[in-house]
């Protein structure tokens, strides 16, 4: 048994007063690609992951105030207002963030370093329950709270606080059974003529019989065995009453072939093989749910077969000339997400999505027939997905809180599993992105862009609905977090010219945040970061497009737009840039009067669903069109040399960047493409599938999309950079891209090659080459 360690005993006592240390203290004077592509600890090292401490005495978080190598864990204390550099003894005394608290909010669980341990709340004393060689993971109470349900290794097991007695709920086993041996006819005939001639030898058979019988009866009954065979175990999950456990098994695919990225530079000297992903298309794993009844010692898979819609096809099919008649009574493959047990164990209800991405179905799992019972399904012909389509929260021990976009904005439903009552806490067009729940379980706090998709704040409302609550006032982003007594907001907030600080503040409307942490540099500081403008830009279909624009103080008839990247990601916004260097890039750009568009185009977040499904089946499609757009704002309203407009974006952003050249000439008259996607039947499953389903059902959607198909139009000039080592977009792309360059005898692009980056660049110098070779791009090519 051991307690907290104090704050104000922590054993390195560094301790620092705000402001935090400057990691530099020099000018940053005009703006080079040099400069802003260092290492970015010269900026300053925001905070991250922060959490409470159990009591609320302090915060925790992440931390580098003074650039050394890697971010170290600080300590914020309330009462003194002072911050502490938590030394390595005290760390590992201090409890893990996540874990499993009792009904009363008194006790929690938690597993550290793969051993379990019990936090008493009011003493602070810890209690550890297990040191083992083997991990243990993912402890939570039983429903009387007498024991504790865990996992070790592959099998579920339950403790009994008081007494330390440890029981095996199940008994998953690798491999296959071994058969027993069969004899045949001859060795069959052969024993019964030995049995039946020696009267010595039949007795002996006979004890032997009896003794096993005995053994097998005073055995203590033990979980049934059950082997995995060729199947991977996924989320093991008992019931809180003990008496079900239900289970994923998951079979990978025969005959997914998958890629390999060569590795040249290497401390071997040789050529080295990185194994990769599969491509789109490949055989997908198949998925299966099971429920075990322990009391009966019974398995049982769980059928989808019941599920409303289970056969229905995608409408895409359609458009192609193969008959897809017999499939339309074919239930469809689909995955599972898990078990969530209510509080007493009655109710269990499990998410599943369909493999063609079409169907998300909220069901509930009855465990005496181990059927499904569909609580909410949510069809989308593009693909299903947008915030918190995967989650769910019991508000109590009947009532299920989840989200969805059946509207076209993510948001809030209940649904009570004893009456079916069905209700939507929240409408409008916004969206809910993130949801906490009170201690007593009446109010629902969660963070939404409501006002501003370019704005994320939190707010609170009542668990039935009803008026929202905004908490926190700053233009911006605020990541929150509750304190124990939920009197307090933790706070990560960040604006489009300062990077993410923390902050805390009393839980009321209206309150002031106060700031705790002061990372920047001074050398950071010293140059005037320009605040981008928010705005819309009118696309050609009259949906208006969200965007960052830089205006120079002195325009040179010069612009270029960035893309971001991922597709599904959101830039166009008012806090700090996870695109910072891009950001610092920019304001060079803005200094040598470039004006600067950064959209938030077709398939961006922060829209709702018909902006998320814009890009379903085309990609290069609306969201180029809305860059085309973007550059007749830029035209029409800015007085921007149309013929002086470049683009460059990593990534999607690339992909874009080659669609925009390939496509639509003449608009664009220098492009970079970074780390682009050429091939799209060349890049993964998970995310390609969902947009253009799978080339051998979609072909078509496949051949608009991707730029190799298009290169022959390339008109104006092009710069393609890509990391060697990419096991995201594999450097293979550009390579096959390049190759079609060649033999359609393009001579206005270049590639720069990468020998030791990844998707995401990491060194410095890498960094600078390629900026360096951008910046240049766009001052030869963009110029007068």
């Amino acid at each position: 048994m051991f307690h907290l360690p104090n704050v104000r005993a922590l054993s390195l006592g560094l301790l620092l007063s705000l402001p935090a240390v400057s990691v530099m203290a020099q000018k940053l004077g005009p703006l080079t690609v040099e400069k802003i592509m260092r290492d970015p600890k010269w900026m300053g090292v925001s905070p991250s992951n922060p959490y409470w401490a159990e009591d609320g005495s302090r915060v925790y978080f992440s931390w580098n105030p003074e650039g050394a190598k890697g971010d170290s864990l600080y300590a914020y204390e309330l009462a003194s207002k002072k911050i502490t550099k938590v030394s390595v003894t005290d760390r590992q005394r201090i409890p893990s963030e996540s874990g499993k608290y009792n009904q009363a909010k008194t006790v929690k669980l938690y597993e550290k370093n793969g051993d379990l341990f019990y936090l008493d709340l009011a003493t602070k004393q810890i209690r550890q329950l297990t040191n083992t060689v083997e991990n243990e993971s993912n402890p939570t109470f039983s429903s009387d709270e007498r024991q504790v349900i865990f996992r070790r290794g592959m099998n579920l097991f339950s403790m009994y606080l008081a007494s330390g007695e440890i029981n095996q709920l199940t008994n998953f086993l690798s491999g296959s059974k071994k058969a027993d041996p069969k004899a045949n006819e001859q060795e069959k005939w052969q024993k019964t003529d030995q049995l039946a001639m020696f009267e010595v030898l039949k007795e002996r058979a006979d004890k032997k019989k009896d003794a096993a019988k005995i053994t097998k009866a005073e055995q203590p009954k033990r979980p049934k065995e059950f082997y995995l065979e060729e199947r991977n175990l996924m989320a093991p999950t008992a019931a809180p009453h003990g008496k079900y456990v239900t289970f994923q098994l998951v079979k990978s695919a025969a005959g997914a072939k998958s890629t390999i990225v060569p590795n040249y530079v290497t401390e071997s000297g040789f050529t080295e093989d990185i194994p990769a992903r599969t491509k789109v298309g490949a055989p997908l794993a198949s998925h299966q749910l099971f429920l075990y009844d322990i009391e009966k010692d019974t398995i049982r898979e769980v059928s989808a077969k019941d599920l409303t819609g289970i056969t229905e096809q995608p409408k895409y099919l359609s458009e192609y000339k193969a008959d897809t008649t017999s499939k339309k009574s074919k239930v469809r493959p689909v995955q599972f997400f898990g078990t969530n047990w209510s509080e007493d164990g009655t109710y269990a209800v499990v998410i599943v999505r369909s493999q063609d991405n079409k169907d998300r179905w909220i069901a509930q799992l009855d465990p005496a027939t181990a059927k499904l019972k569909v609580l909410d399904r949510l069809r989308d012909e593009a693909w299903v997905g947008g915030p918190g389509s995967y989650a769910l929260t019991w508000l109590d021990k009947e009532t299920l809180l989840f989200q969805s976009e059946a509207t076209g904005y993510s948001h809030l439903y209940s649904i009570n599993l004893r009456t079916n009552e069905r209700k939507q806490l929240t409408s409008g067009k916004f969206e809910v992105q993130q949801t906490v729940l009170s201690k007593d379980k009446k109010t629902i706090y969660f963070q939404s862009n409501e006002v501003h998709p370019g704005e994320q704040h939190w707010y609170k409302m009542a668990v039935t609905g009803g008026e929202r609550v905004k908490l926190t006032t700053g233009m911006g982003a605020h990541e929150v977090s509750l304190s124990p007594d939920e009197t307090k907001l933790l706070i990560r907030y960040s604006t489009p010219t300062q990077p993410w600080e923390l902050y805390l503040q009393e839980n009321q409307a209206g309150a002031k945040a106060e700031k705790i942490t002061n990372s920047l540099s001074d050398e950071f500081k010293s140059y005037v970061w320009k605040e981008p403008q928010v705005i819309t830009v009118k696309a050609s279909d009259g949906q208006d497009i969200y965007a960052r624009l830089y205006v120079p103080k002195k325009k040179n008839g010069a612009a270029v737009i960035f893309v971001h990247g991922a597709g599904y990601l959101q830039n166009a916004h008012k806090w700090w840039s996870q695109y910072y260097r891009e950001y610092m890039f920019h304001n060079l750009l803005v200094d040598q009067g470039f004006t600067v568009l950064d959209m938030d185009y077709r398939g961006s977040a922060g829209y709702g669903r018909d902006w998320r499904t814009g890009i379903y089946r085309f990609m290069g499609g609306k969201d180029l069109d809305d860059h085309v757009d973007g550059a007749k704002y830029l035209t029409q309203k800015l007085g921007i040399n149309a013929k002086r407009i470049g683009m460059y974006g990593g990534s999607y952003g690339g992909f874009m960047t080659l669609m925009a050249l390939f496509t639509k000439p003449g608009v664009f008259k220098a492009g970079a493409a970074l780390r682009p996607v050429t091939d799209w039947a060349a890049y993964n499953h998970g995310y390609t599938a969902n947009i253009l389903n799978e080339p051998q059902t979609d072909s078509l959607a496949y051949r608009r999309s991707s730029p190799i198909y298009h290169a022959a139009g390339l008109k104006d000039n092009l710069l393609i950079c890509h990391g060697m080592v990419d096991v995201n977009v594999h450097f293979q792309d550009a390579v096959r891209l390049s190759q079609r360059l060649i033999e359609l005898r393009k001579e206005n692009w270049e590639l720069a090659a990468y020998p030791m980056e990844d998707h995401g660049f990491v060194e410095p110098t890498s960094w600078m080459d390629e900026y360096k070779r951008i910046l240049k791009l766009f001052q030869e090519k963009l110029k007068k």
